[in-house]
């Protein structure tokens, strides 16, 4: 795991709250993650101006926002380029309600979608594996709960919906991320 920490989901949301931004800690990890695993560049500069443009009209973040959306994109990528594949989706807690936790996984997954597509992904050059994640991505971002059903059977429905969540996106990112680490790999001694 990174020794690089991922920023508490309620210091994101005041960083970007008071920053006057209308995205969500899940909803901005989603998109860093959905461009990271599309194979956008590990810079720490590329992502900006393509969350700027989502998320703000083109314009630039205060700096406290600027700084939250770095150690998030910083830990995304340290993650997302481990030795050992990790990924923590920046969602509400478990002391948040059930119904909260599915609106932020569903503002994630729909965010990642669209994370992919500001990096153009071209599904005609992909594999049967990852487009078939993404269509499992895509029906679980149109999941919600019910209130009329057992909530408990639901939370653990829930936990499963994010490890699944979490595969599909490895496996996307396996395929058309970059991995700092890999060139490493392959040196012969």
């Amino acid at each position: 795991m990174s020794e690089i920490k991922m920023p508490e989901f309620l210091t994101v949301e005041s960083a970007l709250k008071d920053s006057g931004l209308a995205v969500t800690p899940s909803e901005l990890h989603g998109l860093l993650v959905g461009m990271i695993s599309g194979g956008l560049s590990l810079d720490n500069q590329t992502w900006k101006p393509l969350i700027y443009d989502y998320t703000n009209d083109g314009m630039g973040w205060p700096d406290s926002a600027i700084k939250v959306g770095s150690a998030v994109f910083q830990c995304t990528v340290a993650e997302l380029t481990a030795e050992k594949l990790a990924l923590e989706l920046l969602i509400p807690s478990e002391k948040e309600s059930l119904m909260n936790r599915a609106d932020g996984l569903s503002e994630w997954v729909n965010h990642f979608i669209s994370g992919l597509g500001l990096v153009e992904l071209k599904l005609d050059k992909t594999s049967d594996a990852l487009k078939e994640a993404l269509a499992d991505l895509e029906e679980i971002a149109r999941l919600g709960i019910d209130e009329e059903d057992d909530l408990e059977e639901q939370e653990s429905l829930f936990e499963q919906i994010v490890e699944h969540v979490r595969i599909c996106v490895l496996t996307i990112h396996a395929e058309l991320g970059q991995q700092i680490h890999t060139d490493a790999s392959k040196t012969v001694h």
